[in-house]
């Protein structure tokens, strides 16, 4: 058997040789063509490698210089040793072939990266160092990018960090936008003083641009966590310049930076240092938020430094020193929870010192200390810019002096009033109200003359006269023109002055044309109540002179009424010249009152036909909506003075201006008045014009009235006529399209069909054509509903049926037509029953 397998593979081999001889033949003749080389490896693929390694020996024998051939042998010879030991022998010959192929593909990238891979594959890494470096200097610097990712990656892994540092060095050198990389890889080795040197590089250089996305605030801000929570590491760098450098940088982010400062200090053990920077940031930060970070790590920070006190303390024994010192940290952290009001008040004020009511808040946490609240009042008013302040810079003053009043120093009062005089304020009315404010100090202490004295100086006239509201000229010399000061000077001198002195000062006032409606009111009432009744209805007048309506109305007002209770009708004339001069030019709004009035004038002390023009003008001149008001007074008035006949004219025209709603209502009213007489026919004729405007549907209790006002003074006829009014009323709202259109559109969506059901055959496109058919059905129905000649009455049969007739006739009726009931029987059974009972009627 052993001589039968050798001669099997004889002829396995002899087989072989007769396969490989025209590949063989085709070398020969073509010795340089890769193609013909590569159709014999790929021939041999599946053969002995030692005989696939062969023919690649003899191809690249003869064609050194080709990619393709050395490219596939590398990559074959190192298929070959995978997945054996990294220490045989092997592993050496294929690195001997790469260092052949370098011979000649120095310049080829891929070549250098599989075989740089192939080395750190085998653990050699001074080796797989010395090939990076050989690689990079071979390849152009274009295809160092190519080179770099490998390179690094196999630095990181390095147990030598030293090597992987000297690595990054050089990468940064031809690629200084990947500092960040470096960073962290600083940071994972512990490395962070380079570090931060190399983090503040990159935050100095205002041309990197973060390949991660980050801003340059967030760069600073790793840079100064860095720093701080590391400062036994960081020793390169000046933390305390850098983070104070960071400050006047990014003003929108100072807690975050005092925090960082005060943590490095806290972690270095400086703690008295860490507290100095919690003071000096909370006394400079502008913003609440920055405050509350800062105060907030503050307090931290003291609670701290109790808690591992007493830690200390339990853990050591206490002596007299350590519980001097832990009191002491107590009280500094008790100091600081209460100065939090006050220190946030401080925020406030440095964001903006011409805040008023901050200031206020700040006098109020001083509230027990009256040196401080002084300071603080001397340091708002030199502070607080009048032009810039939000809030009324006057009441800084105000209060300044009143601290001093309620500490009954009147003389520190008194300057504080007397240095308000002359700032220079805003706006007129508070240099007003500080005036007001010195005269009402002056009136609580009884100093009635000086505070007399003080206004009148204040209404002074300046010796260069200016406009209430020119913004040019000084408040002082504006100050003469507000009508706060003038109207406390007047009740003052009401209240203190003389007569004449009193009356100088309302003239004076109106001379100056800053007089209101009540301040010409409170004038006149005051003439009034010493006896100067004709001053006072002068004063009246000058007032009228003044304003315009509507602001004039409450003068008018208060005039006429006090004219006529201090006259009546001795001076009818002047009275009904000055209503006739009020009504000229009187809005509608507030006509109504003078009318009134005016009326009431005439009804007792002049002519009652004067009284009735009086209301028939205000029924035209009043609004809209007071006219149903105005008629119904008017009515009531002429039935009073004239008797109820004389107002049939009124109600006519009340019904012929008034909208409908109030128009129904008038014709109801003139219709109960003439049933009330006795006017039968004048109460149902003006039902039948009221029912034009009444639509059965919406009015349902006009046609109700009329059923029974029928009822009661009817008979069948009129009854009949009255329902037939009634449809007529009906189908005229119904011709009215859009309504027609809504009411059957409604019925249609109501039933259980659609539009189309009602015309069968017809499609939803023709309902339009089905509303103007009902339309003319329903004028067609009005049209019969029109009378007929009384020579042949007849009547359309409507809804109502004979049963309900009958009934109507069943009731109590003075005027009923005895109608026999067999007759009536026989007439609904007869060809003709509606000649019949017209015939028993007449």
């Amino acid at each position: 058997m052993v001589v039968l397998s050798r001669s099997q593979e004889t002829q396995r081999w002899t087989r072989s040789e007769e396969d490989d001889l025209p590949y063989e033949e085709e070398i020969i003749r073509n010795p340089y063509s890769v193609k013909c080389w590569m159709r014999y490896i790929e021939h041999k693929q599946n053969g002995a490698k030692s005989v696939l390694n062969l023919i690649y020996e003899r191809a690249l024998k003869e064609l050194p210089g080709s990619y393709k051939l050395w490219y596939n042998y590398l990559r074959e010879r190192r298929k070959q040793v995978k997945g054996k030991c990294i220490t045989e022998p092997v592993y050496e010959e294929v690195n001997n072939c790469h260092e052949r192929a370098l011979v000649f593909m120095h310049k080829m990238p891929r070549i250098w990266l599989d075989y740089c891979q192939f080395l750190v594959l085998q653990c050699k890494i001074t080796r797989s160092r010395r090939t990076f470096d050989r690689a990079l200097r071979a390849l152009p610097i274009t295809q160092h990018a190519r080179v770099w990712p490998l390179y690094l990656q196999f630095a990181r892994n390095l147990p030598l960090p030293e090597t992987a540092i000297r690595i990054y060095r050089r990468y940064l050198k031809l690629s200084p936008e990947n500092a960040e990389e470096y960073i962290d890889y600083l940071r994972s080795i512990g490395r962070l003083d380079e570090s931060a040197i190399r983090l503040g590089a990159i935050v100095n250089d205002e041309s990197f641009v973060s390949k991660e996305g980050k801003s340059n605030y967030q760069l600073w801000h790793e840079l100064c966590d860095l720093m701080s929570q590391n400062p036994d590491k960081v020793k390169s760098l000046n933390v305390g310049a850098i983070i104070r450098g960071g400050l006047t940088r990014f003003t929108d982010q100072l807690g975050k930076l005092w925090c960082s400062l005060a943590d490095y200090y806290i972690r270095s053990g400086h703690f008295e240092k860490a507290r100095d920077v919690y003071e000096e940031a909370i006394q400079t930060v502008v913003t609440v938020r920055d405050f509350t970070q800062v105060f907030d790590s503050y307090a931290q920070f003291e609670e701290s430094m109790i808690a591992a006190n007493m830690e200390t303390t339990s853990e050591m024994g206490s002596s007299d020193d350590d519980d001097i010192d832990l009191e002491l940290r107590l009280a500094r952290f008790e100091t600081l929870i209460t100065r939090r009001p006050l220190l946030l008040n401080s925020v406030l004020l440095r964001q903006n010192p011409h805040n008023v009511h901050e200031w206020h808040k700040r006098v109020k946490l001083y509230e027990g200390k009256p040196h401080q609240i002084i300071n603080t009042y001397t340091e708002a008013v030199q502070t607080v810019d009048p032009m810039k302040a939000t809030g009324k810079p006057h009441s800084l003053w105000v209060a300044f002096a009143r601290f001093y009043e309620e500490n009954e120093q009147l003389d520190d009062t008194r300057t504080i009033f007397e240095k308000a005089t002359k700032v220079n304020f805003k706006q007129v009315d508070d240099l007003a109200s500080v005036w007001c404010e010195y005269g009402e100090m002056e009136l609580r202490h009884e100093n009635y003359d000086q505070a007399l004295r003080i206004l009148r100086k204040a209404t002074a006239i300046p010796s260069r006269k200016a406009e209430y509201f020119d913004s040019t000229e000084p408040v002082q010399n504006r100050v003469y023109k507000s009508l706060k000061v003038w109207s406390m000077l007047a009740d003052l001198e009401e209240s203190l002055g003389t007569f004449q002195s009193t009356k100088a000062v309302y003239d004076r006032i109106i001379d100056l044309r800053i007089s209101t409606p009540q301040i010409i009111i409170n004038y006149a009432m005051f003439l009034e109540e010493h006896s100067y009744f004709e001053d006072s209805f002068k004063a009246y007048e000058r007032g009228i002179a003044l304003f315009r309506w509507p602001n004039v109305y409450d003068i008018w007002n208060t005039y006429l009424t006090k004219f006529i209770d201090r006259y009546g009708g001795k001076k009818l004339e002047r009275a009904r010249d000055l209503f006739e001069q009020a009504l000229d030019g009187c809005p509608p709004k507030y006509a109504k009152t003078i009318y009134l009035l005016y009326a009431k004038l005439e009804e007792e002390y002049g002519l009652a036909r004067h009284a009735m023009a009086v209301y028939e003008r205000a029924t035209r001149a009043v609004e809209t909506f007071e006219q149903h008001h105005m008629f119904n007074i008017y009515i009531k008035r002429a039935a009073e003075i004239y008797g109820v006949t004389h107002t049939r004219t009124i109600y006519q025209k009340a019904i012929e201006v008034l909208p409908d709603e109030h128009a129904r209502e008038m014709c109801l009213r003139f219709a109960d008045m003439e049933s009330k007489l006795g006017e039968i026919d004048r109460a149902r004729a003006i039902y039948s014009y009221c029912s034009q405007i009444c639509d059965p549907r919406m009015t349902p209790t006009f046609w109700q009235t009329w059923k029974d006002f029928e009822i009661r003074h009817g008979n069948e006829d009129t009854i009949r006529e009255m329902l037939r009014i009634k449809r007529s009323v009906q189908a005229t709202y119904n011709t009215q399209v859009n309504f027609m259109s809504s009411q059957m559109l409604k019925a249609t969506a109501n039933a259980t069909g659609t539009v189309s059901d009602l015309a069968p055959g017809q499609s939803g496109v023709d309902d339009m054509k089905m509303l103007e058919q009902k339309a003319l059905q329903l004028a067609a129905e009005a049209e019969q509903d029109k009378p007929k000649p009384k020579d042949k009455i007849l009547f359309v049969r409507s809804d109502t049926s004979r049963s309900e007739l009958a009934e109507l006739a069943k009731q109590a009726n003075p005027d009923e037509i005895d109608i026999d009931d067999e007759d009536e029987d026989g007439g609904e059974e007869g060809d003709e029953p509606d000649g019949e009972l017209m015939a028993d009627c007449v």
